[in-house]
C-alpha cells in the first residue's frame, strides 16, 4: 500500500457503498446489475484501473485493481463483474492487441460503453480448454465463428466477447485462437441469464453464434494458433483474482460473525462467550491472517514480475478452499439465522462454493503444482 493506494481506496470504498451495497437483492433477482453501473463506475475512473492512460486507462498497476476488489467485496457485493472485465478482458488486448485494436476496444471498456466478456467454457468442456469444439474457420478475409459457450460471466451485457475457438481443429491446442466478436454481429445471440446457486446477481450466460462473420483483423494476437499460450499466461493473474475475493470474503465474514456473536445471547451470555466459539474463531482469525500473508506476497510478486504459474495455483486453491471452511464455520455460529438469505453471511457461503470451481478446478490447480514437484 502507498499514499495513492489508499486515496483510491477510499474512492473505492465510497463507490462501493454508495452504488453496489444497497442494490444487492433487487439485482439478485434481475440476475444482473444495471448496465448504467458500468458508466457510473467509468466516469468515477473504476474501469481499466492498470490499463494506461494512452488507451483510456486509468495508468495504475494491478495494486489498484486488487483494492477495488477489496472493497467490492468488504461491501457485501457479489453480483457487478468488474475483476473480469478490468484485470482480464482488457490485460488480453493489452498483451495481444494491435495497436489499432487496443485503440479501438479499450477506450470503449473504459468507459463503460462496452461490457467485456471471455467466452472459454462450453456445455460439453469445462477445465479442459484444449477440446473447446467452437470454430472460428477463414472464408476470404473474414472467419465464420460457430459455437456454444456457457458459465460467461458479463454474458448477458457483454458487448465485446473473447471466443476461444479452433482456427485449425486438426491441431489440437496448437490451432486454438483468440477471436475478437461484438455482440451487435449477425448471428450471435444470448442464450439464458443462468439461475446459480450463489452469485445470484453476477450475470452469467450462454452465448451461441451461428456463422458469425468478423475480419480477419479481429483475432488477437500476429498469428493465429497462439491462443492455448495466451490463456496460459493470463490465467495466473485470473487466479490471482480469485485469491483476493475469497481472502476478502473470509475477512468479512469473521468479522460479521464477531459482530453477530457479540450481540446474540443464549442461555444468559453471549455466544462469543462460550469456548466453542472462541475457539472456532480463533481458528478462523488464524486462518484468515494465513491466507492474507500468502496473498500479499503473491500480489507484491506478480506486481515485480516474479510470481510463477504454481504459486498462483496453490494461492488460488488454498484461499478458495479455506475460504469455505472458514464461511462455513461462520454460518454454524449465526445458528439458523446463517442459513437465511437476507443475512450476508449465508450469501457469503453460497457466493463462495463456486471459487473451488471457475479459474480451473481446484483439482486442476494441484496437477499443475504437482507437475512442478
Amino acid at each position: 500500500m502507498t499514499d495513492d493506494l489508499d486515496a483510491f481506496r477510499d474512492l473505492a470504498r465510497q463507490f462501493c457503498e454508495k452504488e453496489l451495497s444497497p442494490n444487492q437483492q433487487r439485482w439478485a433477482a434481475q440476475k444482473s446489475v444495471d448496465r448504467g453501473l458500468w458508466n457510473k463506475a467509468g466516469e468515477v475512473g473504476l474501469l481499466c484501473l492498470s490499463i494506461p492512460q494512452e488507451y483510456g486507462g486509468g495508468g495504475g498497476s494491478f495494486a489498484h485493481e486488487a483494492v477495488l476488489l477489496e472493497e467490492q467485496a468488504a461491501s457485501g457485493d457479489s453480483c457487478w463483474g468488474v475483476g473480469l472485465h478490468n484485470a482480464i478482458v482488457a490485460h488480453y488486448l493489452l498483451a495481444y492487441g494491435t495497436e489499432g485494436q487496443k485503440r479501438d476496444w479499450l477506450p470503449k471498456l473504459a468507459r463503460g460503453d462496452w461490457v467485456g466478456a471471455i467466452a472459454m467454457t462450453e456445455p460439453g468442456t469445462g477445465s479442459d480448454l484444449q477440446n473447446v469444439t467452437t470454430k472460428a474457420i477463414r472464408d476470404g478475409d473474414s472467419y465464420l465463428v460457430n459455437g456454444a459457450k456457457t458459465f460467461i460471466t458479463n454474458g448477458g451485457q457483454a458487448d465485446l466477447i473473447l471466443v476461444v475457438a479452433k482456427t485449425d481443429p486438426a491441431r489440437g491446442a496448437e490451432g486454438i485462437s483468440l477471436i475478437v466478436v461484438e455482440a451487435e454481429r449477425d448471428g450471435f445471440r444470448r442464450g439464458r441469464v443462468l439461475d446459480k446457486v450463489g452469485l445470484k446477481g453476477q450475470d452469467t450466460a450462454e452465448l451461441f453464434f451461428d456463422d458469425v462473420r468478423v475480419p480477419t483483423g479481429h483475432l488477437l494476437g500476429e498469428v493465429e494458433g497462439h491462443g492455448f499460450l495466451q490463456l496460459m499466461q493470463q490465467l495466473p493473474q485470473e487466479r490471482l483474482l480469485i485469491g483476493i475475493a475469497s481472502v476478502a470474503a473470509m475477512e468479512l465474514a469473521l468479522r460479521d460473525t464477531l459482530d453477530y456473536t457479540r450481540s446474540r445471547t443464549a442461555f444468559g451470555r453471549d455466544i462469543f462467550s462460550f469456548q466453542n466459539t472462541k475457539f472456532t474463531l480463533a481458528e478462523a482469525a488464524t486462518e484468515t491472517r494465513v491466507a492474507r500473508v500468502f496473498l500479499d506476497d503473491c500480489i507484491s510478486k506478480h506486481l515485480d514480475g516474479t510470481l510463477d504459474v504454481p504459486t498462483a495455483a496453490m494461492l488460488k486453491w488454498w484461499s478458495s478452499d479455506r475460504a469455505m471452511r472458514v464461511i462455513d464455520d461462520c454460518v454454524q455460529l449465526h445458528g439458523g439465522y446463517g442459513y437465511m438469505s437476507e443475512y450476508r453471511i449465508a450469501r457469503a457461503w453460497t457466493d463462495q462454493r463456486v471459487q473451488k470451481i471457475y479459474g480451473g478446478t481446484n483439482e486442476i490447480m494441484k496437477e499443475i503444482i504437482a507437475r512442478t514437484l
